[in-house]
């Protein structure tokens, strides 16, 4: 049983790195060929909300199915049409038709995939893995995640300086096609126990119950709350950055590429770090450590005038990211029930899905007649005063605590 555990996360945890590193690649290809071609705020803006209103729309129906349905075909299906919209927007580009507006489109179809990936994957997970392993295995997923956005966006750049961007859709769809094989030919799971049962209740009825299962519980909605705000603040450091570098340190592609890759080689670091310590004992403890250090980075961010300087505050964001992520998610993982950890899920990806764009609604036209560099200062600011109201919730505080109850 110890090694068809362990075989079953290496099988799946390999498919779904394949399937990322193509996705990063167009990722990468389509944000820097709308920020090079138009060096807009408002245009990336309008990406970013095709990117994720999608996921925010769906999340909630994607939820249900992860709980409804058997997880694992799910993100086949979810793979499959990402791949699918690729393929075509690639054969879009060989015919000539390569408008903007064909990119919005087809990453607000990758966006409906992501949906249904964000609570599959994290409802699939603890059904792979025993539940003292979980923090061990999702920062070591973390951490193949970033040495995977290590290599994608130099490989990206490389790409794009060399070769038209319909090449680099074309491999997406190859490994994508090679992810579901893995799935679907070596990847043998039993499915859930609710997939089993005979579905009476409608879909409503079934997301009336996750939504009622998380009001009963304060510190989901609690730790929601927390998590919503921490998205909007994040979203200028998340999406401005390179809008920033273009405008105040030069508009070559290896400058964008750099701040991806230091901020990944972070993440990877973050990750491996995160496996091997495991954080404190409270959970919530390691979150508010990570807010703190994210609040500072994001404040430096918007004064150092120095890229190689820039570049060490990019990099230790990166690094403190998994000690927010990996604690949340196992946090989820270990105290709802089985049964609802899709739904859940499903509700944070309405929330993750949202008020980022949300924030980008307001901080991307506003850059274009305010410096970034204030608008870093400011949510640098607010990211760091957030973790002291963390600190001070009695209930998250509780939910932390090792072996206690939800």
């Amino acid at each position: 049983m110890n090694k068809e555990w362990k075989k079953n996360v290496i099988l799946f945890l390999s498919s779904q790195t394949i399937s990322l590193f193509g996705s990063l690649l167009v990722q990468y290809a389509i944000g820097w060929h709308i920020t090079l071609k138009t060096q807009s705020g408002v245009m990336m803006t309008i990406a970013i909300i095709c990117g994720f209103l999608p996921t925010f729309f769906l999340s909630p129906f994607a939820g249900v199915w992860a709980d409804r349905y058997n997880r694992k075909i799910l993100i086949v299906l979810s793979d499959s049409m990402i791949a699918l919209s690729t393929f075509i927007l690639a054969i879009l580009f060989l015919l000539g038709y390569d408008a903007i507006w064909l990119l919005f489109v087809v990453s607000a179809v990758r966006a409906l995939g992501t949906a249904i990936q964000i609570p599959t994957v994290g409802a699939f997970l603890p059904q792979l893995v025993p539940e003292d392993k979980l923090t061990k295995v999702n920062a070591t997923y973390g951490s193949v995640q970033s040495l995977i956005m290590l290599v994608a966006p130099m490989l990206s750049g490389l790409l794009l300086t060399v070769t038209n961007i319909e090449k680099i859709f074309f491999i997406d769809v190859i490994t994508a096609v090679i992810a579901v094989l893995i799935l679907l030919l070596f990847l043998h799971v039993p499915v859930h126990a609710k997939a089993l049962k005979n579905q009476s209740i409608s879909y409503l009825s079934d997301m009336r119950e996750g939504i009622t299962y998380i009001k009963n519980h304060e510190f989901v909605k609690k730790l929601f709350l927390f998590c919503a705000i921490f998205f909007i603040l994040v979203a200028p450091v998340a999406f401005l950055t390179p809008l920033q570098v273009t405008r105040s340190f030069g508009s070559d592609v290896w400058r964008l590429t750099a701040i991806e890759i230091t901020f990944s080689a972070g993440m990877m670091v973050g990750g491996i770090i995160m496996a091997a310590w495991g954080g404190f004992n409270n959970k919530i403890h390691t979150m508010v450590l990570s807010n703190l250090v994210i609040g500072c980075c994001t404040f430096a961010l918007g004064i150092v005038p120095v890229f190689w300087i820039y570049l060490f505050f990019m990099g230790l964001i990166g690094i403190v990211m998994p000690v927010f992520n990996t604690p949340f998610t196992v946090l989820l993982q270990q105290k709802i029930e089985g049964d609802f950890l899709g739904r859940v899920f499903g509700v944070f990806g309405m929330i993750s899905s949202s008020m980022m764009p949300l924030g980008m609604l307001v901080f991307g036209p506003v850059s274009d007649f305010v410096k970034i560099e204030w608008l870093l200062i400011g949510t640098g600011f607010l990211l760091f005063a957030q973790s002291f109201f963390m600190l001070g919730s009695s209930v998250l505080l509780e939910a932390g605590k090792p072996g206690s109850k939800n």
